[in-house]
């Protein structure tokens, strides 16, 4: 049985690495996951973050890499148990020049310019908190966000805390601004996500998540990529 997976340039989520090989926390999760499934092949295809939940219902490929649940994005595909619960951060160049230290700050600042991926719970979070569409730019994908970040377009990008940290890490030209680590006093969670179509293998993967969320072996794997209990406790059934 072979499932084909589309997944982003997003890490430590989700990455192609520079041999073409496809890395990152939801990549080694779901490659354990669908193994114990009995999935004897699974393809990759990278695709834009808006093409993701049109081209599962259309059954271009079987499943999505993990993203943030919502009400709207549930009436449209099917979603996994989840598998983390994540904060927002902003990245933003070295010496926050503009000082944007959460997306009240952006607001604050006619002359801020926040970066977005389109469609993304971070857009929706930013204007939330006041955050104009003025100020707001958003863009097909995370490389172009952090192209334009680094070329002084747009002030900050608002990603996840994790994913910001990431990045930053990464590049000594970026730095995380303090951290917006909840919306509504909790964490947000994201999933797999399946054409409701697609109900046994959703059942296949929910059936291995929930044995195997928060078991050792999860842990350490996730901590390789900078998920901590502050992630992974919310959703983990152990």
């Amino acid at each position: 049985m072979k499932v084909r997976i589309a997944y982003l340039e997003e890490p430590p989520f989700y990455w192609t690495a520079e041999d073409g090989s496809v890395k990152g926390a939801d990549i080694e999760l779901a490659e354990v996951v669908l193994r114990a499934a009995g999935v004897s092949a699974i393809e990759y295809q990278r695709v834009p973050f808006d093409e993701l939940l049109r081209g599962v219902q259309e059954d271009r490929w079987d499943m999505n890499v993990p993203i943030f649940v919502t009400a709207e994005r549930a009436g449209s595909v099917a979603f996994s148990a989840p598998v983390w619960a994540l904060g927002d951060g902003l990245l933003l160049r070295h010496g926050n020049p503009k000082v944007l230290t959460s997306y009240g700050a952006v607001a604050a600042r006619n002359d801020a310019r926040l970066g977005v991926v389109a469609g993304t719970v971070q857009l929706d979070a930013a204007k939330s908190a006041g955050v104009s569409d003025s100020q707001i730019v958003a863009f097909k994908d995370q490389p172009d966000a952090i192209d334009a970040l680094l070329s002084g377009t747009i002030d900050a990008y608002a990603s996840t805390a994790v994913g910001s940290r990431a990045l930053a890490s990464a590049n000594p030209q970026l730095e995380v601004a303090a951290l917006e680590m909840s919306r509504d006093g909790r964490a947000p969670v994201g999933a797999f996500s399946f054409s409701k179509r697609n109900p046994d293998l959703l059942q296949a993967v929910n059936e291995q998540l929930r044995q195997y969320l928060g078991s050792d072996d999860h842990r350490a794997r996730m901590a390789k990529y900078g998920l901590t209990r502050t992630e992974l406790d919310g959703v983990s059934a152990a």
